[in-house]
């Protein structure tokens, strides 16, 4: 039994395997509680002023038509 013996089909569905333990492993990563607070200040960089501090609103319709 050498390396000709290998199907196609047989490293066709390794990879599969593989591309699907890999998206579950970021699916997990990217889902998990640790990352959230990461993921939010991401979220604000937008909004971030020119020196780099989100303005903090209390109100939710300040400067809306509200």
């Amino acid at each position: 039994m050498g390396i000709e013996s290998i199907d196609i089909n047989l490293v066709r569905g390794a990879v599969l395997i593989l591309l699907i333990l890999a998206f579950l492993g970021i699916w997990a990563w990217a889902w998990s509680r640790n990352r959230k607070t990461v993921f939010r200040e991401a979220s604000m960089l937008p909004l971030e002023e020119d020196f780099g501090q989100v303005p903090k609103n209390d109100s939710k319709t300040e400067g809306t038509k509200e």
